[in-house]
């Protein structure tokens, strides 16, 4: 990812991961945070960090494109991400309501 992606100096990174990891990132410029949930909790605990990564694949979901994943190259995901994006932007900045191809009547 480095290589990839040079400009990249923080991630946040589930509690799977373990401390060689963070120090090899170290060594590589970037600044590893591991999100775990607090000790004893039990149940569904929304993670600060996490959180915000699941809700975006959530408003992706709403493409049945992204959905279904009929994609065969990265390169085809990636755009049909960022039009999916760009539609969700569009929407929020105009107001519109989204229309869900899981929703059989249009909202008003």
């Amino acid at each position: 990812m480095a290589a990839a992606h040079p400009t990249i100096r923080k991630v946040w990174v589930n509690g799977g991961y373990r401390q060689h990891l963070v120090e090899h990132a170290a060594t590589l410029g970037i600044d590893m945070e591991i999100v775990q949930r607090a000790p004893g909790t039990r149940g569904f605990t929304p993670l600060p960090k996490r959180w915000t990564v699941e809700r975006t694949y959530g408003w992706l979901m709403f493409h049945r494109r992204l959905a279904r994943d009929y994609e065969t190259l990265p390169a085809r995901s990636e755009a049909m991400i960022h039009l999916a994006m760009t539609d969700l932007m569009a929407r929020r900045l105009t107001n519109e309501a989204t229309i869900s191809w899981r929703d059989p009547t249009p909202r008003d």
